[in-house]
């Protein structure tokens, strides 16, 4: 069996990447199974996270695998002075594949360098969130039901907001329309910009937030500002409050219009909206299961056939 890293989303084709999302709908259907028993995954989080974690190790679980790792850095030889790579080294004689979180841009793409096992980025700095971007690429679909011609509106912070620079980069096979906005303290990057016309990607950039702007929006994707990338906190505060969605926001907004956010929310969006027929970020997280689930089978060799054909399944 042929086994993959998970690293970065721009890797992946139009065929991979909806060959990925049939496997998220088959574990939508069954997520308890034995595929991975007898197999080890390690969780290696030098970042906090909550979702994320969660919902690797929930998907080791449900498949059956045994889970060992840190979710504190500082409770680790990496507190001694471990280098990334020992660690990396020591414990891929112990699992049989590694999600990381490190908020070093690069260091799962070097840790898929130099580990024998797959190597899973759960998030690099602000750089990528891959398997986030494979739960937003099936929640559009299941919300949209293609991932085709989709206009599709980022929302918050564009700067330092790796979900968002994912999405830009796998969303490049489908043929989107982007409204980017953001003040311009957190304005996308011109790296994201230029990909985009390399790529004929059609965007739109925004500094207002308004009932009108957001009408044509499919997709709403709304981002928190993240105070830990600052190191200006003037800068933080003035910026972390410029865009809150409110419920009477949506009065104009299309009746298949889906509000996204890769989660944790602090202020963007108003507790008011959560019982719109519009919200649909809880639902989001809890796809996050089945498209991790999906990658972990992508890794370790397993196919769409050996799940479809899979007789392990726990009801």
């Amino acid at each position: 069996m042929e086994k993959h890293n998970f690293v970065n989303i721009k890797t992946l084709n139009r065929a991979e990447l909806l060959h990925l999302i049939e496997m998220a709908h088959e574990f939508e259907k069954h997520p308890n199974r034995e595929l991975l028993k007898g197999k080890v995954i390690a969780t290696l989080f030098y970042e906090p996270s909550t979702r994320t974690r969660l919902s690797f190790e929930t998907a080791a679980n449900r498949l059956g695998a045994k889970v060992i790792g840190f979710t504190d850095a500082k409770a680790s030889s990496v507190s001694k002075g471990e280098t990334l790579k020992d660690t990396i080294l020591m414990v891929s004689n112990y699992a049989d594949a590694i999600a990381m979180r490190h908020y070093i841009e690069g260091a799962a793409q070097y840790a898929s360098e130099i580990a024998p096992v797959p190597i899973i980025n759960a998030g690099d700095g602000a750089h990528q969130h891959p398997s986030q971007c494979l739960l937003d690429l099936y929640t559009i679909y299941q919300t949209q039901g293609t991932l085709d011609n989709l206009n599709i509106f980022l929302v918050g912070d564009l700067k330092y907001g790796r979900t968002v620079h994912s999405l830009i980069m796998a969303m490049r096979h489908f043929n989107p329309t982007f409204h980017f906005i953001a003040p311009k303290e957190l304005a996308m990057p011109l790296e994201y910009k230029t990909y985009c016309k390399e790529h004929n990607i059609k965007y739109v950039e925004h500094e207002d937030f308004t009932p009108e702007i957001i009408a044509d929006a499919d997709i709403l994707y709304m981002t928190r500002v993240q105070k830990e990338r600052f190191s200006d906190l003037m800068e933080y505060e003035h910026v972390k409050n410029v865009y809150i969605l409110r419920r009477d926001m949506l009065s104009m907004a299309r009746e298949n219009m889906r509000i996204l956010h890769p989660l944790p929310r602090v202020n963007e969006i108003a507790y008011d909206v959560d019982n719109d027929p519009h919200a649909y970020y809880i639902q989001q997280a809890k796809n996050g299961l089945y498209a991790r689930e999906a990658i972990f089978c992508h890794c370790l060799g397993i196919s769409l056939e050996d799940i479809r054909n899979d007789k392990t399944i726990i009801e």
